[in-house]
């Protein structure tokens, strides 16, 4: 047992500090924490259990992983989104009609390459119990559009991170049940800036920027049953609260706005949503095997971003609505070295139409994926996958008011028609010992 621990210990620190910090994708959840998983579609989630990542998919699947298993992986997401202006415009207090909001179209507001890293590792300490670690990035969110951009009342600057680390148990019951959790110990990291409208539209804009970040835990459980021939998982994964501190920042204002430029502390919550799983894994011949994998997302409890500072509380309202997904997906083993595997999978934005923004340019999205595992040797094991997802276009109607209440009273209106899609290539070196 104490070997066990110590190299589970050892490893946990390396993967850690070869962690680098990513640029996290648009899309508030990461669907992309494991290599191997994203050349089926993630369709193998809670019950394919081949693989060290299955600790976050469904930490009681450890179980079918003899031994000590590291999986070390990264995806290189290459996202792109397009803002087309439908006749964005703001009104100017004293006038009785508004006026155009022109500006570029944004650019894309992606890096090139977005890296999302993740480690896993899973060690047997005796035939009953077993023990793993992971550390990811389940959430996030970059997005910079350029300065002139016409919707850059709602957003010009999103940032989002979190990293997660994922200490986690499995026991086995008998031959065909098992059960495991574990603790989700979650860092989130938050910058958010937008321009705000002058009294004059003929004034260069002012900014406001939000930083903030917190620790918060939650934790996670599932079941899993094995006959031989057919897995069947069942996870859910609890909802983080967390509570962000850091800074509000108002600058540029001009004139009779110029008293509200201001850094004062503030606050805000953030909400994210639990995760059940349900998969199954069977084997139609000794070689062949089908998988299905449905996700629900308690996005509801994502109201929106509310800051409260000495200067009162503002709210942008978003009013996420639950989603779900659903993968399928096939592997076939050419010979003992080589596996082909694919997948398909239908994912339902959480975004809410009436309150669609800018700072996530979301919608339905369905992807088309494949891959190979490569058996180096009996230790060791090479995964390589390839997704694309398309994007459904939709239209964003996004008022938004600033210095309610005063004579100053202003409500810039983005009126924007949002497409995009992205592609994905990932790898991953699984040990075994």
């Amino acid at each position: 047992m104490s070997r066990t621990y110590s190299v589970l210990t050892a490893m946990l620190l390396s993967g850690a500090l070869a962690l680098p910090v990513p640029a996290l994708a648009g899309g508030f959840y990461l669907q992309e924490q494991s290599p191997k998983e994203t050349g089926r579609a993630l369709s193998g989630g809670a019950a394919a259990a081949d693989d060290p990542s299955t600790l976050y998919f469904n930490p009681a699947a450890m179980t079918n992983l003899p031994g000590i298993q590291t999986s070390v992986g990264g995806i290189a997401l290459m996202a792109s989104a397009r803002q087309a202006n439908r006749g964005s415009s703001r009104s100017v207090p004293g006038l009785p009609v508004s006026v155009p909001v022109t500006g570029t179209a944004g650019g894309n507001p992606f890096d090139s390459v977005i890296p999302i890293p993740s480690f896993y590792a899973t060690g047997q300490v005796n035939d009953r119990l077993w023990l793993g670690i992971g550390v990811n990035a389940p959430f996030g969110l970059k997005l910079e559009y350029e300065d002139g951009f016409f919707g850059r009342y709602d957003s010009l600057y999103t940032d989002l991170k979190t990293y997660n680390i994922q200490p986690s148990f499995a026991y086995k019951l008998n031959d065909n049940f098992s059960i495991g959790g574990g603790v989700d110990v979650q860092y989130v990291k938050v910058t958010l800036t937008n321009a705000l409208p002058q009294l004059s539209p003929l004034l260069a804009d002012g900014e406001a920027r939000v930083k903030g970040d917190d620790w918060s835990v939650g934790w996670n459980a599932g079941l899993f049953y094995t006959n031989g021939d057919t897995n069947v998982g069942i996870h859910y994964r609890s909802g983080m609260q967390h509570h962000l501190k850091g800074t509000q920042t108002i600058s540029g204002l001009q004139g009779l706005l110029a008293g509200s430029n201001s850094e004062l502390s503030a606050s805000a919550p953030l909400d994210l949503p639990d995760i059940v799983t349900v998969s199954m894994m069977h084997r139609l011949t000794p070689r062949l095997r089908a998988m299905v994998t449905a996700r629900w997302y308690n996005w509801s409890v994502f109201k929106g971003i509310a800051i409260t500072s000495a200067a009162g509380t503002n709210v942008k309202e978003l009013h996420y609505k639950d989603s779900y997904s659903v993968g399928v997906g096939g592997e076939y083993d050419v010979n003992p070295a080589l596996t082909l595997r694919a997948g398909t999978m239908f994912d339902r934005t959480p975004t809410n139409p009436q309150y669609l923004t800018t700072r996530v340019p979301d919608g339905d999205r369905v992807w088309l994926t494949g891959g190979a595992t490569w058996n180096i040797s009996p230790a060791f094991a090479l995964n390589l996958s390839y997704a694309h997802t398309f994007v459904e276009k939709a239209n964003i109607i996004r008022p938004d008011h600033f210095y309610e209440g005063t004579p100053a009273a202003i409500t810039a209106t983005t009126l924007s028609q949002t497409s995009g899609n992205a592609d994905q290539v990932a790898a991953s070196f699984t040990a075994r010992f």
